[in-house]
């Protein structure tokens, strides 16, 4: 009886390899999917913390416009002669900016 209990712990697997493969995956996903979208998020974030009175941008619905009008939260842009429109900041898309507007 003994030797069947000592023979039935001895023959159980190890829980370490899968504790390893579970941190190996995780670091696979941070290194590739999480920390890639946050710098990407950070540099978006950084561009419309940047915007300036005078600077050509399109939102993310494709409105080209110069900014008039800067808030903490909104950004006026003219879109034409006499058509002023009001957009959230996090409406204007970095995408649409060459590297010569955004310096």
């Amino acid at each position: 009886m003994i030797t069947l209990l000592q023979a039935a712990t001895a023959s159980q697997p190890s829980m370490w390899p899968t504790i390893i493969m579970m941190v190996v995956l995780f670091a696979i996903i941070y290194f590739f999917m999480i920390r890639p979208q946050q710098k990407k998020q950070k540099e978006i974030q950084k561009f419309r913390d940047s915007l300036t009175v005078g600077k050509e941008v399109i939102t993310i619905g494709g409105l080209h416009g110069t900014i008039k009008n800067l808030t903490d939260t909104t950004v006026t842009l003219k879109v034409a002669t006499g058509v002023d429109l009001v957009f959230e900041r996090s409406a204007i898309s970095p995408a649409g900016t060459t590297m010569e507007q955004q310096a």
